[in-house]
């Protein structure tokens, strides 16, 4: 399955652009399923008997309700033991975050329905989505932090150690549901990671700062975008000043864009696009199944032959030397720049080695490793 996240700056038309790639995949014929948090779009763009892509829409209200009410259950003889009062299930409302979780899980179980071949997924405007594409690692890595996995072996020992310490240890159901959850994340993990990314843009001064951004983002997270597909594009000569200004303004954005990135451009119509025509109109570019989606890779490249270091190259397009920091923290570097922070696990290889420094260059951070003599292997000439 194939799976595409459209994502750009609010305002963008990026649940439109949506629909109209779900109905154009459709109409070549694959199995489409359009996940969406608009509720006004099925009745709206995509109109009730039109060929084409399913939609789903996740309710937020009620996979918390069912998530909260599988937790009191599980957790019932701790409940009953501090006297807690159950919570009702009419009760409940969402937290903030649901709307994410609810989306991250309609995207695992559309994968593992195994019904579609193509799945569009409507993402929130390009901040909340890339907290989105953060969050099933960021779980994990707390899952870890907090319970370690490597703790569950010594299952048979809590007991004696709960009272050899005089306080109770967690029990087996918080390290069995930790661990069907560590399971999930991982799969969304994996999911997310495997798609491929199309922003939204309408072209403009302002718009051109919200790519890079976005752009920088989505780097952070090991993707590159497979296209930008630039809204609301006017004609390019007209009698019209005002239109003509316009025009100026986004063929601007446009060029730079251009520089850099895989732009398609979208026709504005002159009105609000409405019904399948209007979408097949817009001219989105088809979807290929089969196609992988481009990454941002992170090579190592080995100089202990020329300068005696390991060097990881980043990539971090449009970020500012003054906006970048770096932390080593064991087996991570943690790393923000741009206003996004992520925690990302060294290769192997860099394990045993201790940073030497770091270096911004042409849009590729250059971290610098030097091996640890007490952990780097020696070669058997020095034996």
């Amino acid at each position: 399955m194939r799976t595409v996240l459209i994502t750009g700056p609010g305002g963008s038309g990026r649940t439109t652009l949506a629909a109209a790639t779900a109905l154009r995949a459709a109409r070549e014929g694959h199995r489409v399923l359009l996940l969406t948090a608009d509720r006004a779009l099925p009745a709206g763009l995509l109109p009730a008997g039109v060929p084409g892509p399913a939609v789903r829409v996740p309710d937020p209200a009620e996979g918390f309700r069912n998530a909260l009410a599988a937790l009191q259950e599980r957790s019932s003889s701790a409940l009953d033991l501090l006297g807690a009062r159950p919570l009702e299930r009419d009760e409940l409302t969402p937290l903030p975050g649901a709307r994410e979780l609810g989306l991250l899980r309609e995207l695992r179980d559309a994968a593992r329905s195994g019904a579609h071949d193509v799945l569009v997924a409507d993402l929130p405007a390009a901040p909340d989505a890339l907290a989105l594409l953060a969050l099933p690692g960021e779980l994990r890595r707390y899952l870890r932090r907090l319970l370690p996995p490597e703790r569950q072996a010594a299952r048979a020992l809590r007991p004696l150690l709960g009272r050899l310490a005089g306080v109770p240890l967690p029990a087996d159901w918080l390290y069995d549901s930790a661990a069907r959850r560590e399971d999930e994340l991982a799969e969304v993990e994996a999911l997310l990671d495997r798609a491929s990314v199309r922003l939204t843009a309408e072209p403009g001064p302002g718009a051109v700062d919200a790519v890079r951004a976005a752009v920088l983002g989505l780097a952070l997270h090991g993707h590159r975008p497979e296209a930008l597909l630039a809204n609301r594009v006017v004609p390019g000569s007209s009698p019209d000043t005002w239109l003509a200004v316009l025009g100026a303004q986004q063929r601007k954005a446009l060029d730079e864009w251009a520089q850099t990135l895989p732009v398609r451009e979208v026709p504005h119509l002159g009105r609000d696009p409405r019904g399948a025509d209007d979408l097949t109109a817009l001219g989105v570019p088809g979807v290929d199944p089969a196609a992988s989606a481009p990454r941002a890779e992170r090579p190592v490249e080995d100089r202990t032959a020329e300068d005696g270091t390991l060097v990881w190259r980043i990539p971090l397009p449009g970020a500012v030397r003054e906006e970048l920091d770096l932390v080593r923290r064991g087996d991570e570097l943690l790393l923000a720049a741009g206003g996004f922070r992520r925690a990302l696990p060294l290769p192997a290889a860099l394990r045993r080695c201790a940073v030497s420094g770091a270096a911004l260059r042409e849009g590729e951070l250059h971290v610098r490793f030097v091996p640890d003599p007490g952990l780097w292997p020696r070669s058997s000439g020095g034996r």
